[in-house]
């Protein structure tokens, strides 16, 4: 099975869920279709959905709610 990494497009806080009551929008186990919202990034109150890029099954997630992330960094492992 090949692996992909999804990474965070922005420096900022990373959010799992849309608001703090609401379910994680992706769980180890999770079956993505590509441009599927996996979460979201914000920096200074602008809030920027953080897409899969590709098809497949959430392996890990990397990132707990509300971490501080960096670009590039590597938020969750998706199995093609």
């Amino acid at each position: 099975m090949a692996q992909h990494d999804i990474v965070s497009p922005l420096p900022g806080t990373f959010y799992r869920r849309a608001s703090p009551d609401a379910a994680p929008f992706v769980e180890a186990g999770t079956q993505l279709e590509r441009g599927a919202v996996v979460g979201l990034v914000e920096v200074m109150k602008q809030f920027s959905e953080v897409e899969s890029d590709v098809s497949g099954r959430v392996i890990e997630v990397l990132v707990e709610d509300g971490e501080p992330v960096d670009a590039g960094q590597v938020l969750m492992r998706v199995g093609e």
